[in-house]
């Protein structure tokens, strides 16, 4: 049987990777084989926590200049990533993967407000935590978030999963000879402001000792091989 090279892991997908074409919206069947990805992993004996961002939903970009402030604008987002989470439990609970979405806020009847015991709880008893609501509060984004409920709930590894390779000394879209990071360190990344996660995210890695992965989702099977420690993507850990 095959197995994973972690017990426990925290994936943050983006928003845009459940959304269509135009990375708007839900669209189911591309968000189904992120869970059909999801569900092997969960396979190999893999404890899933999982942040999704709101992105496809609504984008920050676009509340700027309506008048509303920050905070408003930033409970929105928030939202957004719940809307996201209870679509991506609903479709693994299809695929008879036991899934619990956590909010940082209570709403209930709609999902269970977070609490890192019972956080905890669900992982030991096999369930993939959704992660939803951010932090709680305005000012940090789903990266941060992601950085926070990895080091609470003890993850071996932080995967970011994103639509390139890794990280690059440029952007690769706009410039084709970038070169890749096989291994990067936090220092680095902050000193050189790399698109890896926002500063305050790879600063709670740093002091927590998580590594960072980031790797390409559109990549079929990445997750897959992610989890099993291949070398994909690059590594962000240790100055």
């Amino acid at each position: 049987m095959e197995s994973s090279a972690y017990q426990r892991i925290l994936l943050k997908l983006s928003g845009e990777s459940l959304g269509g074409k135009s990375g708007g919206g839900i669209d189911f069947v591309r968000a189904g084989r992120v869970c059909d990805e999801l569900a092997g992993a969960h396979a190999l004996g893999v404890r899933i926590g999982l942040v999704i961002g709101g992105g496809n939903i609504l984008r920050a970009a676009d509340t700027e200049g309506t008048g509303l402030d920050r905070p408003t604008r930033d409970a929105m987002g928030m939202l957004a990533t719940v809307i996201n989470a209870l679509a991506v439990e609903g479709l693994l609970e299809k695929r008879n993967i036991p899934a619990r979405v956590l909010t940082a806020t209570d709403m209930r009847p709609y999902a269970e407000a977070y609490a890192r015991s019972s956080a905890l709880a669900h992982l030991d008893e096999g369930r993939v935590v959704l992660f939803a609501g951010g932090t709680g509060h305005p000012y940090f984004t789903t990266d941060t978030a992601a950085a926070l409920r990895a080091v609470e709930m003890g993850a071996q590894v932080l995967m970011k999963a994103t639509n390139v390779d890794g990280v690059f000394d440029a952007d690769p879209k706009k410039h084709p000879e970038a070169k890749r990071y096989a291994e990067l360190d936090y220092t680095t990344a902050l000193a050189k402001q790399l698109r890896v996660m926002d500063a305050t995210a790879i600063s709670l890695c740093r002091e927590n000792h998580l590594p960072i992965l980031v790797f390409n989702l559109t990549r079929p099977g990445s997750i897959i091989r992610a989890v099993k420690g291949e070398p994909v993507g690059t590594i962000v850990k240790g100055d």
